[in-house]
């Protein structure tokens, strides 16, 4: 399937790893040209926890390219504390992360965007913005509010050509959750803590980063045009549909 993705500019952040590598690959093989970034490398080095450092991804990459056409905001850290324990600088840390790096990124692309008639943005949310994990507090209440500023982009800006979705997924075999001291280290014996998890999903299993980049690059296609608006579960199974 043509996914209509070639020769279309993208940037992707947090991209350096994980489900952020995985949709860079993707788009790649699709025949874009994409722009990764995170802390340690990627085409653009930036921490875009800090105020400033996603418009100048942005502004670097229109430099580069001329227009940016799609934008993947991909970043995202949370650690497993309980709600009692999470200081008012863990909420800031997890606000600056989670959400505020989406924010400044849209923020910077949508003139862009708006001026050529056309631009897509997919938002990297969690099932746990629509079922809060109540060992990850602080990240699945950014999370929820990714979902709010994505419908709120979706609603302002589709008179422009701009279309802006959300993917909700689930525990991913990523570093986050399989690396030394991740999510499963902080929560006991790592293979027993990732048995539980994969049972917990009605497929029985983590995702692979591969599976959920596949939806983030079907909502960035052109294929997805008259959806925006969303948010995608691609979580096994996890989060009921309310009917």
């Amino acid at each position: 399937m043509d996914l209509g993705l070639a020769d279309s500019v993208c940037l992707v952040t947090g991209s350096t790893g994980g489900i952020g590598l995985a949709t860079a690959e993707l788009l790649r093989a699709e025949g874009a040209t994409v722009v990764t970034t995170g802390r340690g490398g990627g085409d653009i080095r930036a921490d875009l926890a800090v105020a400033g450092e996603p418009e100048r991804v942005v502004a670097e990459t229109l430099a580069r390219h001329g227009r940016l056409d799609v934008l993947v905001n991909n970043v995202g850290y949370s650690e497993i504390r309980k709600l009692e324990h999470v200081t008012d600088e863990d909420w800031q840390m997890a606000f600056e992360i989670n959400l505020m790096t989406a924010v400044r990124a849209t923020r910077a692309a949508v003139p862009g965007m708006r001026e050529r008639g056309s631009g897509t943005i997919v938002n990297v949310s969690s099932t746990a913005a629509k079922r809060p994990s109540t060992g990850m507090p602080d990240y699945s209440v950014m999370k929820a509010a990714l979902l709010s500023f994505s419908r709120l982009v979706a609603d302002l800006y589709a008179s422009d050509g701009i279309r802006c979705n959300a993917v909700t997924p689930g525990p991913t075999a990523t570093q986050a959750w399989l690396g030394e001291g991740g999510l499963a280290d902080q929560q006991g014996d790592r293979e027993e803590v990732l048995a539980k998890v994969a049972a917990g999903r009605p497929l029985g299993r983590l995702a692979e980063p591969e599976e959920i980049a596949a939806v983030i690059v079907f909502l960035c296609s052109a294929r997805t045009s008259y959806v925006t608006g969303a948010a995608w579960s691609a979580d096994g199974g996890t989060v009921p549909i309310i009917l």
